[in-house]
């Protein structure tokens, strides 16, 4: 049986089952789509970013180092997807065309992309996206020389950006089952364990309690370890006094609202480390009081600039106050919708949702990060979706 005869004969039981959004959801996000290419004059749009075709479709796969590609043409909505994905295609997505190619034939895709855009005068694409091959656009661009390519990048991000009913509800979940791995990772902390079993117990609880595969794996550091940004567990053991930096995101149809907590080791915080935990709290309800509709991503981050200054030259800072999140796929959660970071005039909207990563490192000591994901509300202040409680022993 090749690929299209799998395609059939899944199409004929399972087509569409595992959907993660009513039909209304799906074209409501469509037509905002179609309605942003209208005003900018596209005949057609190139969606390569994995998160980005799932939030128009649906479709979901661990295997997002492929080609994959949604065009949205006049009246049509063809899914492009190698042989290997022809099963999530089929039982993950609602489209009026799903195209097939060999996964193993690099320039496969182009035949169908060249058919279908064909006649097309102003196609949209997003060139910062990792998926979309620069292979493939040369290959668009000569044997399509009367059509003209342009930058979306700024396309998709706006509508992302504000959740809705449906989008909230998974993230409350995930906010739920994050906990809950958090919970379970923070219990087996004593002395004598390693950063790895912290990280084994957090993922097991969240995979128990519904999490799907995660866009981020749990991250747990330890010690001076946890000075160092973006290091994970490595088996180091865990002694008294040694405070724990812990970052979970259960995942929930794709959605994931992420949580950082740190926990010192069989005692009390020491002193430093109490200090620069209330700096991290005063960053973050500076965050919460700023982040109202009206008010830009750079009034907000201001704010939190002020709230870091006292501490600024002492410890490291990524310099991103919060990102936004929703639907995502390895290697992160992170949306990159908008950041909340000096310089970004974007406006804060009611049901926008950011991750607010405050972790802050003393290089070569340790790193004490605390997290919320909040949902902007109406007249704010910020709403958690996460409960963190701020705790460090």
């Amino acid at each position: 049986m090749d690929y299209t005869a799998y395609r059939h004969a899944l199409h004929a039981t399972l087509a569409g089952s595992e959907i993660p959004f009513t039909a209304d959801e799906l074209d409501r996000r469509e037509t905002r789509v179609r309605e942003a290419m209208a005003e900018r004059s596209l005949d057609a749009l190139l969606v390569t970013a994995p998160a980005d075709i799932h939030y128009l479709t649906g479709y979901s796969t661990f295997e997002v180092s492929v080609h994959a590609c949604l065009v949205l043409g006049p009246g049509y909505a063809a899914l492009q997807v190698p042989s290997i994905e022809t099963g999530p295609a089929v039982v993950c997505t609602r489209v009026s065309e799903l195209l097939g190619y060999r996964w193993e034939d690099a320039g496969g895709p182009l035949p169908d992309l060249i058919e279908r855009l064909e006649g097309s005068d102003a196609i949209g694409y997003d060139p910062w996206q990792p998926g979309l091959r620069p292979g493939l656009l040369e290959g668009l661009r000569t044997a399509l020389p009367a059509s003209r390519f342009h930058d979306a990048a700024d396309l998709l991000p706006p509508i992302r950006r504000v959740k809705s009913a449906a989008e909230l509800t998974l993230l409350r979940t995930s906010a739920r089952i994050t906990a809950a791995g958090l919970d379970a990772a923070e219990a087996v902390i004593t002395p004598g364990v390693t950063d790895s079993t912290v990280a084994a117990a957090g993922a097991q609880a969240m995979l128990a309690a519904g999490s799907e595969f995660m866009s981020m794996q749990p991250i747990v550091t330890t010690g001076d370890r946890s000075s160092v940004i973006h290091t994970n567990h490595n088996g180091r053991r865990i002694d008294a006094g040694d405070p724990v930096f812990m970052e979970f995101g259960a995942c929930v149809r794709r959605y994931t609202a992420p949580m950082m907590r740190t926990r010192v080791c069989g005692g009390r915080a020491d002193s430093d480390m109490a200090r620069v935990h209330d700096h991290c709290r005063a960053i973050y309800e500076a965050l919460v009081d700023a982040m109202r509709p009206g008010s830009t991503f750079d009034d907000a981050a201001a704010a939190a600039d002020r709230a870091l200054a006292p501490i600024a030259d002492e410890a490291f800072f990524s310099g991103v106050f919060g990102y936004t999140v929703g639907t995502g796929f390895p290697p992160s959660w992170v949306e990159g919708s908008g950041f909340i970071a000096r310089g970004k005039q974007t406006q804060f909207q009611e049901n926008m949702v950011f991750h607010l990563p405050l972790c802050l490192r003393l290089p070569g000591r340790w790193g004490i990060g605390i997290s919320e994901t909040l949902r902007v509300t109406a007249d704010g202040p910020a709403e958690p979706l996460t409960t963190n409680h701020w705790q460090l022993d």
